[in-house]
């Protein structure tokens, strides 16, 4: 780890963390959190992926469904009106819809061969997003005079990466510039998770492997063809399965880094109660080494 006690990241000019774990467990939060202190640069990787990697993926399947709107197909051929994504940091929609579901295209579901593409092109630009934090983290200093620097990674981090390979070169690369935070939740946060699903159910990127399995099995469990899917069903079948998935890879990652509780995470209510947190748990780790 780049920083061993609780006194060398308290007296480190330059602080680096990247925070890693189930969405919906403070990951953004805290990142705003210390970015609105004035101190820290803030480094998205759901941004980076949504502008950077697959900006114009989103663009053109925009711009695919505006075609089919005779008043708006006029307007695109003569180049009369602009069509583009408002992704933002608080706003992932644009990235998290062009990913889409697979099944009933009457139902909003995509054909499983063009989900399977989608999420190869997710894939990919989550590593080459991750490859470009150290980047950032120079840029940070050298562009905008920020020593501190959060990197913010989506919730599908451990499906890109091989924690239990020691050269791995995503782990290798982040670990070697920054210290490795897990936000570990509870099963009780698990649960609130799995609860707040099943009532928006979003997209999202799955390890290949996983996928097909799940794919297969949730369609002879229900006796349907891939035509007949309900998209939303699947996705909401699919989520605590995919949690209980990346559990264990969490933890295998937490080994190049240290680990914090979602409530530990609640109780910093800026960044210097961050720093702290931060500061205990390295202690905390150091002792029972």
């Amino acid at each position: 780890m780049i920083y061993r006690t609780g006194a060398e990241w308290r007296a480190a000019q330059a602080k680096r963390v990247l925070l890693f774990g189930m969405s919906g467990l403070g990951k953004t939060h805290v990142s705003t959190l210390l970015r609105d202190s004035g101190d820290w640069f803030h480094y998205s990787v759901d941004y980076r992926i949504g502008t950077r990697y697959m900006g114009e993926h989103i663009a053109d399947n925009f711009k695919r469904e505006a075609m089919k709107v005779p008043f708006l197909r006029e307007l695109l051929r003569t180049d009369s009106v602009y069509i583009a994504s408002n992704i933002t940091f608080d706003n992932l929609a644009p990235l998290s819809t062009y990913l889409g579901k697979p099944g009933n295209p009457n139902r909003g579901g995509l054909a499983f061969a063009d989900y399977l593409e989608r999420q190869g092109q997710h894939r990919e630009a989550e590593v080459a997003a991750l490859h470009d934090t150290p980047r950032f983290i120079r840029r940070a200093t050298e562009i905008y005079g920020y020593q501190n620097f959060v990197c913010d990674s989506g919730g599908s981090i451990c499906e890109v990466v091989d924690p239990d390979n020691p050269d791995d070169p995503v782990m290798s690369d982040l670990a070697g510039n920054l210290l490795m935070v897990w936000i570990k939740g509870s099963e009780a946060h698990t649960a609130e998770l799995v609860r707040r699903f099943d009532k928006a159910p979003k997209p999202m990127y799955y390890q290949p492997g996983f996928l097909h399995a799940a794919w297969t099995d949730y369609r002879v469990e229900k006796g349907l063809t891939e035509e007949q899917v309900d998209p939303d069903d699947f996705i909401r079948w699919t989520y605590a399965r995919a949690l209980a998935h990346r559990q264990p890879r969490y933890e295998a990652m937490a080994r190049w880094g240290i680990t914090v509780t979602a409530e530990e995470v609640a109780e910093a209510r800026d960044a210097q109660g961050f720093v702290e947190l931060i500061a205990r748990t390295l202690d905390r780790a150091r002792t029972h080494a």
